[in-house]
This record gives structure tokens, sequence and C-alpha cells, in this order.
């Protein structure tokens, strides 16, 4: 099984109002069709890390690589496009848009055809059947739930068929009912299409979901065993 994203001695420094090391030469492997939780206490740097993996950010030292090839060297813009997809807990979603036009927005960023019975159109449509918005696919998202809008935001990570999708504490804004019919469908959706995901969650419980769960801590992160 190939391994697709590595990072090794990965360090993450602030200066500014004193020196504080968030994370401390930190290594980490993924493999394809592979899923990792990263847990840890609030403050630990479980988003940070998850940036720079995803390379949003990028570390003080150490490399990232993603398929093989060192993230210096690739067009990280791209990379993210056509490679990586991302659930936040933060929709960011565009309010006075339809819901396929929301899912499609990587696509047209991305310079491909959106136009109806296109290929992406069609896999919007069909992403957001998955995700059980099929009645919802061209409402605003301005009149939709908060589940509803997250739901949409997995159909979003996915559009462009990432190997690779990025989820920090993407039910972080949902009740607790709610949040279970997201993280039900967004590990369907990821085995479903055999994607390898990151997911950076304080819950225990949804951590061992995944196929490893690591554990940061004082800029260290550590295999835990399962219970």
């Amino acid at each position: 099984m190939a391994t697709i994203l590595e990072a090794k001695k990965i360090t993450k420094k602030f200066l500014y109002p004193q020196e504080l090391i968030i994370l401390n030469a930190i290594d980490f492997t993924l493999d394809e069709g592979k899923t990792c939780a990263i847990v840890g206490k609030s403050g630990e740097g479980k988003s940070t890390l998850l940036h720079i993996l995803g390379t949003i950010d990028t570390p003080t030292t150490g490399d990232v690589s993603l398929f093989g090839v060192d993230a210096k060297k690739q067009n990280r813009e791209k990379l993210r496009n056509q490679h990586l997809g991302f659930v936040f807990q933060a929709f960011h979603l565009l309010e006075d848009a339809t819901a396929i036009e929301n899912v499609l927005m990587p696509a047209r960023i991305g310079r491909n055809s959106i136009a109806k019975n296109s290929k992406h159109y069609r896999h919007a449509q069909s992403l957001l059947e998955q995700v059980g918005l099929s009645e919802r696919m061209y409402y605003h998202t301005d009149k939709l739930s908060g589940g509803e809008k997250q739901r949409i935001c997995l159909a979003r990570a996915l559009i462009n068929d990432p190997e690779i999708i990025f989820a920090d504490e993407p039910t972080g804004n949902l009740d607790h009912i709610t949040a279970e019919l997201v993280i039900n469908t967004l590990f369907s959706l990821v085995r479903k299409n055999n994607k390898a995901m990151v997911l950076v969650t304080h819950s225990y419980e949804l951590a061992k979901q995944c196929d490893q769960i690591v554990y940061l801590e004082n800029g260290h992160l550590s295999l835990l065993e399962r219970h």
C-alpha cells in the first residue's frame, strides 16, 4: 500500500509575543485509502498540524511530501484544488448561491466545465444525493440548516475526486444528533469512494472510527492504542 502523505521533523514556532513551540519535530505518514484521527486537548496545535499537512500553512522547519513529491516543489493551490479536499468547522459557503453551485465551486476554480450535463455537474448531483440532499439541490444555502450546510461541505470536498480529505472538527458547530448524521455521512463517503482522511477531533469515540489514532500533546505526536 502506497504512502501518499509523509511529514518529517515538522516544527512550528511562533515568536510573538514570546517564543512558543507548537509542534516539535513531528513525523507523520498516511497510506492511500486509510483514515487517521488527530486527538488532543484544545490549544495543542491539532488544527495547525492539519493545515501544514494540507499545505494551507507551512512549517517553521521540516518537510511535507504528498504523493511522493516535496510540497515545496509543487503548485500548492493546484495541489489543494485537484488532489485534496477540506471540511472545516465553519462552512465557508456562498449563502446567496444554491447547494449545487457551492458544491461545484472547486471545479469552477479548477476551470472545469460545470455546465448542466457536464461530468462535474452530474458528479455534484450524485454527491448531493449521497449526502441526502437531492431535494435541496437548488435551494440557496441561507435557507438550509447547519447540518444540511455541513453535508454540502462534504459533497464540495469530494467534487474534484481528491485522494485525501482533511476534516477539522467538522461537527463542532452542530448539535449531537445532527453531528452524528454528518459524521456517519462523512465516513460513508470516504469509504465508498476509497479516500484517505485526516480528521481532527476532540472526541475519542469519533476517533475510534478511524484506522489509526494519534495524540498530540506538548508539541509531540504519539500513536494511541485502542481500548
